[in-house]
């Protein structure tokens, strides 16, 4: 099972300094995969959970590409109905090529109403949208010579039912955001009925889970997977294992815009996690 780590690329505090420091991080300490979010128009809604700047996510992975090496780049994830999809394939090909075939492509519907009015697109239409366009970018793929995707991976994300069935239709991966071990322990079943239903291949399961480590245990049984000690925490990572995760996203971001100026709590839990998943590889 491999690793990544949801690097904030917004709020007050982050600039291209910060953002290449979290890079060189992330890689550094051996994790596989470095993902950001996407907003275009920082409207109200969305700038109440992630206040500008906000460094749209092809740009900054396209600038990250150039001060890693190793560790592949990904969105978790991109509104698919923001862009038009001929324009998300080029971008997404080219970056995946200026990458050396890094790129993982998360996708999903959207929330931010606001923001899609700013964007002068349906809200109600998003889920359509969604699947229109995922059908027109690995169309553009597979017709058009001079993309050259190495076969870019969709995720698609989304903890309802729709965006799972999206993901065995249209995805290589589901993955769901922000979940505790019951909820995703069914909902692997669930993904595997309704593959079972459609004929169609399982996708990988590839969930991002919150961290926060906490000096004490968090004993509520709604808590998050990734909430807690750090022992609490591991042990999480490995029951997503046992799920047959193919790769878990941490996110350290908790709502808490402080911590963005002061990202080195996030890194000392990162590294103790990173820690024990080298002791895992070594076994």
């Amino acid at each position: 099972m491999q690793i990544g780590v949801n690097v904030p690329n917004f709020a007050p505090g982050t600039d291209p300094d910060v953002l290449r420091r979290w890079a060189q991080t992330v890689e550094g300490l051996g994790f596989d995969l470095l993902m950001v979010s996407d907003h275009i128009a920082v409207t109200p809604d969305v700038a109440e959970k992630y206040p500008a700047p906000f460094y749209e996510p092809f740009t900054t992975l396209s600038w990250l590409a150039g001060v890693t090496q190793r560790v592949r780049l990904g969105t978790t994830v991109l509104i698919v109905p923001y862009r038009h999809p001929l324009l998300t394939a080029r971008m997404a090909a080219n970056l995946n090529r200026l990458s050396a075939g890094r790129l993982v492509l998360g996708v999903g519907v959207g929330w931010a109403r606001q923001e899609f009015e700013a964007l002068g697109v349906p809200f109600r239409r998003r889920g359509a949208l969604t699947d229109e366009y995922l059908h027109t970018m690995r169309d553009a793929w597979r017709n058009t010579d001079d993309y050259d995707t190495a076969a870019i991976p969709i995720w698609v994300g989304g903890n309802s039912e729709a965006g799972m069935r999206r993901a065995v239709l249209l995805g290589d991966a589901w993955h769901p955001l922000r979940v505790n071990t019951g909820w995703l322990a069914d909902a692997a079943g669930r993904l595997k009925a309704t593959a079972d239903e459609l004929g169609r291949p399982v996708p990988a399961l590839t969930p991002r889970i919150k961290l926060r480590e906490t000096r004490e245990a968090i004993t509520a049984p709604d808590r998050l997977a990734g909430v807690g000690t750090i022992e609490q925490i591991i042990s999480d990572i490995d029951q997503m294992r046992l799920l047959g995760a193919e790769t878990v996203v941490l996110d350290p971001f908790n709502d808490d815009l402080t911590e963005i100026r002061q990202p080195e709590r996030a890194w000392r839990t990162l590294a103790a996690v990173a820690a024990y998943h080298r002791s895992q590889e070594d076994r």
